[in-house]
C-alpha cells in the first residue's frame, strides 16, 4: 500500500469532521474518498463529501441515530445537517471488506484515493496521484472487471476526461472501445446525469469526439453521428457535426443553451437536399424540434426543460434585417415569448458565431437584441391575449355573440391590431375599436 506523508491537508467542513470523529470514536476506520480526494490534489475546488468506513450500515443507522438520515443504496447512509449531505458507505469488497478492497473496486485510480483525517496520510495503493500528474484516467487494476461491474463508468471515464482535460490510458480506452455496447445496460437517468455533466464542461466538444470516437455515442443519441462529415451551405464554413460542437462550446453554459446547442441542427441530415448546387435545410428547425423532444424522453429529461429546449430549437432560425419595422420585432417577441426571447438571442449568437463566417449576421443580431430590449422597456408589449385591456366577456357584450369561436378570432384580430399599435391596448380604445365593427356589420 503505497503512502504519501507530503499529500494534502483538506478543509474539513465541521459536519463532515463531525462524522470521521464520530466513527473513529466508536472504533471504526473512517476515510474521506474519491473526488474530493483527487480534486484537492490539483487544486480544483471541492464540494461532494463522501466518506468510507468499516461500520455497517446497521452500525451506522445506530451511531448517527440523532442525525437525520435516508438510505436509498443498499450500503450508503447519507447524512443530511440542513443543505448538507455527506454518503458515509461501507467498505467494499468480498470475504474480508477492507479499505484497500473497497478502493480496488472503485472505477478509476484517480477516484481510488482516501484521506486519513487523523494522520494526514495520502492512502493511494493504484497510483492515482502519479496519474493526477501525467493527466491520465486509467481503470483500477482490470478495466474489462471495472466497466463490467458498472457500465455507466464507460461513460464517466469520458466525463472525466472532458471535466479534468485528461486523456484516457490506452488500456483503458481500448476495452471502453470494445465493450462500448454495454451502455445500453445502464439507466437511462445515469447516462442522462452524465451527459450534463460533459455538456456543463468549459469544452464539452471534448466528450462528444471521444464519445464518436470510441463508438459510445451511437448507443446514446446516434441522431448526431448522422450529421458527421456532411458538407453544409455557402454560408458554413464546417460540416453539421463540427458547427454543432463549436456552438456547444461557445454558447453559455446553462443546462438550457448547451442543450438547445446540441439539438438545434440535429434534423439537418434528414431534410438536407440539393438545390440549384447548394445545400439546402428546409425547415430544419421543426423537426429539429420533434427529435428534440424524442431524444429527451428517451433520456427521461424532465418535461419542462424539454419544451423550452424544443421550443428553442423550433425558433432559432432568426432571419433579422434592419428593414423590420417594430411591429415585426414585437410578432417575434409574441411567437417565441418574452420569458425566451433572451435565451434565444444569446443561443442564435454562439450559431451565428460557430458559422465561421457569420460576422455581418452577428452585427444584425446585436441591432435586433437592442430593438428587443427596447420594446421590452416600453412596458407595452401585448404578448396574448391575456395581456389586452379587454377579455372575451367584454367582446360578447359589446358584439352580442354567444361563446363560441368568433370570440377567439375576435381576440386575434385585437392582438393584431395592437401588435401594430400598442397605444390602442385600452380599454376604451378597444371597446370603441368593436363598436365600429358593429356599425360596419
Amino acid at each position: 500500500m503505497a503512502r504519501d506523508f507530503k499529500a494534502i491537508s483538506l478543509e474539513i467542513p465541521d459536519f463532515v469532521a463531525f462524522i470521521l470523529r464520530r466513527l473513529q470514536n466508536k472504533g471504526h476506520e473512517a476515510y474521506v474518498v474519491g473526488g474530493v480526494v483527487r480534486d484537492a490534489l490539483i487544486g480544483r475546488s471541492y464540494g461532494d463529501w463522501d466518506i468510507t468506513t468499516s461500520a455497517v450500515p446497521s452500525e451506522i443507522e445506530a451511531i448517527f441515530g440523532d442525525i437525520r438520515h435516508y438510505r436509498i443504496k443498499h450500503n450508503t447512509v447519507t447524512l443530511v445537517q440542513g443543505a448538507q449531505q455527506v454518503e458515509v458507505t461501507t467498505f467494499r469488497g468480498q470475504d474480508a471488506p477492507s479499505l484497500i478492497q473497497d478502493l480496488r473496486r472503485r472505477d478509476f485510480t484517480i477516484n481510488a484515493m482516501a484521506y486519513c483525517p487523523r494522520t494526514h496520510e495520502l492512502i493511494d495503493p493504484f497510483g492515482g496521484r502519479q496519474d493526477l500528474s501525467r493527466k491520465a484516467i486509467r481503470a483500477v487494476e482490470d478495466p474489462e472487471a471495472r466497466f463490467r461491474e458498472d457500465p455507466i463508468r464507460l461513460l464517466r471515464a469520458v466525463r472525466l476526461a472532458t471535466e479534468l482535460h485528461f486523456h484516457l490510458e490506452q488500456q483503458t480506452i481500448n476495452v471502453l472501445t470494445k465493450r462500448g455496447p454495454d451502455i445500453r445496460g445502464a439507466a437511462p437517468e445515469r447516462i442522462r446525469e452524465e451527459l450534463m455533466k460533459i455538456l456543463m464542461a468549459p469544452f464539452p466538444s471534448r466528450g462528444f469526439y471521444l464519445m464518436r470516437r470510441t463508438g459510445l455515442l451511437n448507443f446514446i443519441i446516434p441522431e448526431l453521428l448522422e450529421g458527421y462529415l456532411k458538407r453544409q451551405s455557402q454560408h458554413h464554413h464546417y460540416t453539421i457535426f463540427r458547427h454543432i460542437m463549436i456552438t456547444v462550446d461557445t454558447v453559455p453554459p446553462t443546462e438550457l443553451l448547451r442543450l438547445t446547442a446540441l439539438f438545434h441542427d440535429i434534423a439537418k441530415p434528414r431534410v438536407r437536399a440539393k438545390d440549384r448546387g447548394q445545400w439546402r435545410f428546409l425547415r430544419h428547425e421543426q423537426e429539429g424540434a420533434r427529435l428534440t423532444e424524442e431524444i429527451m424522453a428517451r433520456l427521461r429529461f424532465r418535461s419542462e426543460l424539454t419544451q423550452r429546449v424544443s421550443h428553442l430549437v423550433r425558433h432559432h432560425m432568426i432571419g433579422y434585417s434592419p428593414q423590420w419595422t417594430d411591429s415585426a420585432v414585437r410578432r417575434l417577441i409574441q411567437r417565441v415569448g418574452p420569458e425566451a426571447i433572451h435565451d434565444l438571442l444569446l443561443f442564435r449568437r454562439a450559431d451565428l458565431l460557430a458559422h465561421g463566417k457569420a460576422e455581418k449576421q452577428v452585427e444584425l443580431l446585436d441591432e435586433l437584441k437592442g430593438r428587443v430590449e427596447t420594446i421590452l422597456n416600453q412596458g407595452r408589449l401585448v404578448a396574448c391575449t391575456r395581456d389586452l385591456a379587454i377579455n372575451g366577456h367584454t367582446v360578447m357584450r359589446v358584439l352580442k355573440i354567444p361563446p363560441g369561436p368568433l370570440v377567439g378570432k375576435v381576440l386575434d384580430h385585437l392582438m393584431q391590431l395592437v401588435t401594430e399599435h400598442p397605444e390602442l391596448n385600452t380599454q376604451e380604445q378597444l371597446v370603441q375599436h368593436l363598436q365600429e365593427i358593429k356599425i360596419k356589420e
